[in-house]
């Protein structure tokens, strides 16, 4: 039998996947959707959910993810943020990346100390952008 702890940790998954679909990324309940293409759009919440949740993990796998987000806060006692989040906000971080591109690039020519840095971050991008 399960402990009381081991069921709201359950729960908490849960909760976590509904904020994502609400108000954490893919704002469901704003949709205004009818209800054929509310199934449709679930749907491809699902997959889409599915996809930004295995990114993310393949990032906290490859210890990529400080690149995207926040390292754990001292006196935190649970992980800032989840697969999903970090999966998403990954492809955000090659966006930016891609648009300051080239004054990144100039950047660096400038600061030579900071190029062991730069490296690690050109790593970085590699492993998170290979497609899953």
């Amino acid at each position: 039998m399960k402990s009381d702890l081991e069921v709201y940790g359950q729960r908490y998954g849960i909760e976590a996947m509904f904020k994502d679909c609400k108000t954490g990324g893919y704002n469901l309940e704003g949709c205004q959707a009818s209800p054929d293409k509310l199934i449709s759009l679930i749907i491809l919440i699902a997959l889409a959910m599915t996809s930004a949740w295995l990114k993310g993990k393949r990032t906290q796998l490859q210890r990529q993810k400080n690149y995207i987000c926040r390292p754990q806060e001292k006196g935190r006692n649970r992980r800032r943020h989840s697969k999903f989040w970090i999966g998403l906000y990954g492809e955000n971080w090659l966006i930016a990346n891609d648009c300051c591109w080239e004054w990144i690039a100039s950047m660096m020519s400038l600061v030579r100390n900071k190029q062991s840095f730069y490296r690690r971050g050109l790593r970085a991008r590699k492993l998170i952008e290979q497609p899953l």
